[in-house]
């Protein structure tokens, strides 16, 4: 590679995970004496971090990787992630791609491009079956919150779900080198961390730990002030890590559990490890903690078999479940799942009928969610973004609130009380001393 060229530009797709790797292989570029750019400009290198959990994000994938070889020929380009794990092949014959990197060799990327031929679209261990290693990983770009990889991998095999064959079995590393990465991260002045994985309540299988020790040592670290934990596996949330949550000064009182489908009999073919009535019980079991906590909540529709009977059941369980947030994902085969090969997948039109009906329910639910707290005082974490003269930042229940801008707000923790809600999705706020 020549040295003379130092602009690296990075374009992740998919979960927090992703995003935590690609600013940990941003920061050896940095050391390497690289300045980071923006993917919509031009660069000499770009790295693109890919996501495959449907077939609409490989194809984002492909376009992003095009649109930076149009835009610069003579660019280095490196491709990772899930999709370049499960198909590398389709990557590489993408001309103007010069490596492929599997998950194995994932923080050898400044290196393997610097040996690599231009436009060689060389093939660096993406045979799944070595999916392994485990790529320590955490975001630093953002002044207010990091993602801290501290689980990757799955052994649950959901009959729809690519994540195992990408990500091979679940593993971790140990809760001491978990604990001395929260600490850098304190040291960067960041103040919030979001608890990252593939199944990051299966924490512990390859350490005799469990998520609970976690937990608790988290807690522990200075200059973190908020904890946030990612998406969690129903059957995983036990009352003690609730109760952790609902006494815990950090950790705070939001839950991104997947449910997938209100169904019993469709997450029968799904192959999820729980019924609805546990993921009720689940629910309760953290309203009767915490009455104010924020359920953000992942439904596929459309899944194989899924009949209008089906989805009607799946949708008055949720309406009555009362969660503050749906993401709605239609269906997608993915290759080399038990689903791919299933009867009774549903039209274009069912897919788009059934998402806008529960994307309309999402709507309404998390506008009375917002609209039940106006009025109560809270304490807001303020980023730097800034529009039409306000800036933002979540309250520990995740409500969005915007106040006027003042760039020495900015990270910083403020107590407000909530006074109006915008349609557009957001809660003004009055600051109090």
């Amino acid at each position: 590679m020549d040295e003379g060229k130092k602009r690296v530009a990075f374009y992740t797709l998919g979960c927090k995970l992703n995003f935590s790797e690609t600013s940990t292989i941003a920061r050896q570029f940095g050391e390497m004496g690289f300045e980071r750019v923006s993917p919509n400009g031009e660069a000499d290198v770009y790295v693109v971090n890919t996501c495959s959990v449907t077939e609409h994000a490989d194809k984002k994938c492909r376009q992003a990787i095009r649109k930076f070889i149009s835009k610069s020929p003579n660019a280095r380009v490196a491709v990772t992630g899930c999709y370049a794990q499960l198909k590398p092949e389709e990557i590489a014959a993408i001309k103007g791609v010069d490596i492929v990197v599997g998950a194995l060799d994932k923080y050898r990327i400044p290196q393997l491009l610097a040996i690599s031929g231009k436009n060689e679209g060389k093939i660096y261990n993406c045979d799944v079956d070595i999916v392994d290693n485990f790529f320590a990983a955490y975001s630093s770009g953002d002044r207010t919150r990091s993602f801290l990889k501290v689980q990757d991998g799955c052994d649950y095999h959901c009959s729809y779900c690519t994540i195992p064959l990408a990500r091979g079995k679940s593993r971790n590393i140990p809760i001491a080198q978990v604990i001395d990465q929260a600490r850098e991260i304190a040291a960067k002045g960041i103040k919030e961390i979001i608890i990252t994985g593939v199944n990051t309540g299966d924490f512990g299988k390859t350490t005799g730990e469990s998520f609970m020790d976690l937990l608790k040592q988290l807690e522990q670290v200075e200059g973190i002030e908020r904890y946030r934990i990612s998406s969690i596996e129903p059957n995983l949330i036990t009352r003690e890590i609730a109760e952790l949550v609902a006494n815990s000064a950090k950790f705070l009182p939001h839950f991104h559990i997947p449910l997938q489908s209100g169904s019993n009999r469709i997450l029968g073919l799904m192959r999820r490890r729980y019924n609805r009535e546990l993921f009720a019980d689940r629910i309760n079991m953290i309203r009767e903690l915490m009455p104010h906590a924020f359920f953000g909540i992942d439904v596929i529709v459309g899944f194989p078999g899924e009949t209008d009977e089906d989805f009607a059941d799946a949708y008055n369980f949720i309406d009555a479940l009362k969660p503050s947030f749906l993401h709605v994902f239609p269906y997608s085969s993915r290759p080399n799942t038990p689903a791919a090969s299933m009867d009774g997948k549903s039209s274009p039109e069912e897919l788009k009928h059934r998402s806008a009906k529960l994307g309309e329910l999402s709507q309404q639910l998390h506008t009375e969610f917002y609209i039940h707290h106006l009025g109560t005082h809270q304490s807001v974490l303020l980023e730097s973004t800034q529009k039409d003269g306000m800036m933002f930042g979540f309250t520990e229940n995740y409500i969005k609130v915007a106040i006027p801008y003042n760039k020495d707000l900015v990270g910083k923790i403020i107590d407000v009380e909530l006074s109006e809600y915008n349609p557009t999705g957001y809660v003004t706020a009055k600051m109090l001393k």
